[in-house]
């Protein structure tokens, strides 16, 4: 998924488990990943206009990704595919340089028009579908239900920032998860949950270059292009991982003036920081954090600013 995974397993059979949980995951990765040819994915995209009969999981990934393209407000869609090639994004992100040339793509958006009747899925003619984030939280979520179904008394699973959690930590308490800017040294925040998700979305990471302008992934459907947002960095706190990988693009998008109108509207909570190292965030953020504050803002060469209750 061109991310690190990190998979931790509590139990008697914490072993097999891990062993399983890690082949689960690259069988998703093997059904989702735009960048092999073989996958039901890169199937679905030769073909689009056309049905295609696919797998459960990859009908219920598209399922999910058209509803987040509504409860967005299409702040997320997911047949961004052709701008992002557009961006120069058109490789596995470790095979990208400093410096790339422009990628064509005639490939425009439309989610709206995604066909879905039970496996069989049409995608709009002349669009592309990226799974993106959303496939590493909706994978989070899967490996962490099945295992806990099968016997973990603890999960955590972490797919390149977005993570789920389930059952108790290895020291037999909730799971503490780190919320790292990354420009800093230590995390920027600690938050505690029992079961749940926190996926962290930023601009600053995943870089590059095109004719002299830098590039990033996330791309703002409105215009087709990087998100130009003042916000650089969200965390959001929810019940699965593909809802909070999606609000905190939504977060993003939002910019600093108003964060927060998506995440408002439903039952998570999230955190917001703009390029000047403001730091944001919903009021009930707060029964994450414990006895400790969030800073008011960071001094992005690595010193936070004094906290503020």
């Amino acid at each position: 998924m061109g991310s690190d995974a990190h998979l931790v397993v509590v139990g008697a059979e914490a072993d097999e488990l891990a062993d399983r949980a890690h082949a689960r995951i690259d069988e998703l990765e093997a059904r989702w990943s735009r960048f092999r040819a073989d996958s039901e994915i890169s199937r679905l995209n030769r073909r689009a206009g056309t049905p295609v009969v696919v797998s459960p999981d990859t009908a219920g990934l598209i399922e999910r990704a058209v509803e987040a393209w509504r409860f967005s407000g299409g702040a997320f869609d997911p047949t961004v595919l052709g701008p992002m090639i557009r961006a120069g994004y058109d490789r596995s992100f470790d095979q990208i340089g400093a410096d790339v040339r422009p990628v064509p793509s005639p490939l425009g958006v439309g989610a709206a028009d995604i066909v879905i009747d039970g496996c069989e899925v049409t995608l709009p003619v002349r669009t592309g579908f990226d799974p993106g984030g959303i496939g590493k939280g909706l994978a989070a979520d899967l490996v962490v239900s099945e295992l806990m179904a099968a016997g973990a008394a603890g999960a955590c699973v972490n797919l390149g920032g977005d993570v789920r959690v389930a059952g108790g930590a290895p020291d037999g308490g909730p799971w503490t998860v780190g919320v790292w800017h990354p420009e800093l040294a230590e995390p920027m925040a600690r938050l505690g949950l029992a079961d749940g998700a926190v996926a962290t979305s930023t601009t600053q990471l995943r870089r590059w270059r095109v004719g002299g302008a830098t590039h990033h992934h996330l791309i703002d459907p409105r215009s087709g292009l990087p998100s130009d947002s003042d916000v650089e960095l969200a965390t959001v706190v929810a019940a699965e991982a593909w809802v909070a990988e999606v609000l905190a693009k939504s977060v993003i998008l939002r910019g600093s003036a108003h964060p927060f109108d998506v995440v408002d509207a439903t039952a998570a909570q999230a955190l917001a920081v703009d390029r000047l190292g403001r730091v944001q965030a919903t009021e009930g953020l707060a029964a994450f954090l414990g006895s400790a504050t969030l800073p008011a803002g960071l001094d992005l060469s690595g010193f936070a600013a004094p906290a503020v209750s």
